[in-house]
């Protein structure tokens, strides 16, 4: 990648500053979208079951647009690009609350899906040439800020909910509210651009084998991700018997703990290296799921809860800027391994109840442990491959960005 030659620490200071802005901005949309959903099924007049239908769509938009965002950013540059895919996706808020029937929702759930898709890999692959930069850790911080993005959102679509806000008014105007915000940030972030020889990458590609690799990681951790959010209250619930205050703490803890360790799982990947930091966070994940499965106690439950998240918090993350540094089309590659993850994180929340109903919610977190366990197994395919002429930017041998 070419493009600004002003690359001193103060730019490159302001540049993480404003790339953590655009998730932030990325995740408020994801918060205010998920908190009205019951006001759209009812506007829409769906049944729980068309409901799951529609909710579908946006996974399945971003799995066939992502691809498409590596040709994107070579066309237009990065912070072109992430300005027309970022304004798309706040700007895509607006349009499910418009739906009045099943049809229209899933149409418009595919382009709300499809923006944010792209807007994601354009800002991942961004955060991961200002990580490379800087020649320290940031991705971790910043999926974090995709965190607090989306707390901010749901606690402001909450507030809207609460007071019998339509939700058609509150999305136009948290639309217009985030583009603003999105925009500002935007011109702050690296200005690159792709070499005036380097060849466009096909619109529309698989994924390089190393990439599919990373990918799987990937997945293992979306799984648990997916899987903890929407079952360990359930868990709680009906395995332990706990009411309903107790139960809903356990995904707070979930929550609590990831969100967290992003914020400062910079530092870590920093001192220890990718792979040993997902490695360690592999043990820590398999270790809560232990608890989950063999101590049936809410405490040890709402420990283990809060173990998966920790262990698992930074390999999202960590799986990106791996994908980026795999090969010579980093956008390309990062798209798979958003492709891969959204996919998981679609298929974990049905994937356990189906397990549950052929046995029990116990079963499913058994197979969740053993994902966990998987990340100590696979974590070296984040050791990434030095590029010739350039030094590993790490203090030992697992590089975690590269210095130009």
């Amino acid at each position: 990648m070419t493009g600004e030659t002003d690359l001193s620490p103060a730019r490159l200071r302001h540049a993480r500053f404003a790339i953590a802005a655009v998730f932030c901005a990325h995740g408020a949309v994801t918060g205010s979208f998920a908190t009205r959903i019951p006001w759209i099924q009812d506007h829409a007049q769906l049944s729980a079951g068309t409901l799951g239908l529609a909710l579908a769509f946006p996974a399945l938009g971003a799995a066939l647009a992502m691809p498409l965002a590596g040709r994107i950013n070579h066309r237009f540059g990065a912070r072109a690009a992430l300005r027309g895919l970022l304004s798309m996706w706040t700007l895509s808020l607006i349009l499910p609350s418009l739906a009045p029937n099943l049809v229209t929702l899933c149409l418009a759930l595919f382009v709300y899906g499809a923006s944010a898709g792209m807007a994601d890999v354009a800002m991942n692959a961004l955060g991961v040439e200002t990580e490379n930069r800087m020649g320290r850790s940031i991705m971790s911080s910043l999926h974090g800020m995709w965190s607090v993005g989306a707390l901010v959102g749901s606690a402001a679509g909450t507030l809207a909910a609460h007071t019998g806000a339509d939700a058609r008014l509150h999305h136009l105007i948290a639309a217009l509210a985030l583009t603003a915000a999105g925009l500002i940030a935007v011109r702050g972030v690296l200005d690159l651009r792709s070499a005036e020889n380097a060849e466009a990458p096909p619109g529309f590609a698989l994924p390089p084998r190393s990439a599919l690799l990373i990918g799987a990681i990937g997945f293992c951790a979306v799984f648990a991700e997916g899987a903890s959010l929407d079952w360990s209250a359930v868990y709680l619930r009906d395995v332990l018997r706990t009411d309903a205050g107790l139960a809903a703490a356990s995904t707070t803890a979930f929550a609590l703990t990831m969100a967290v360790a992003r914020l400062v799982g910079d530092r870590v990947v920093d001192r220890f290296g990718a792979v040993r930091t997902v490695r360690v966070g592999g043990v820590l994940a398999t270790l809560g799921g232990v608890l989950v499965v063999t101590v049936r106690h809410p405490a040890a439950a709402l420990t283990g809860f809060g173990l998966i998240g920790l262990g698992i918090a930074v390999v999202v993350p960590l799986a990106f800027a791996a994908a980026a540094r795999s090969g010579p089309a980093p956008a390309q590659a990062i798209a798979g391994v958003a492709t891969i993850t959204y996919t998981s994180g679609l298929i974990a929340p049905s994937a356990i109840g189906a397990v549950a109903d052929a046995t029990s919610l116990v079963v499913s977190f058994g197979l969740v442990t053993l994902l966990a366990f998987a990340l100590v197994v696979g974590a070296a395919v984040l050791r990434p491959k030095p590029a010739a002429g350039k030094v590993a930017a790490t203090n030992r041998d697992e590089t975690v960005g590269i210095r130009p």
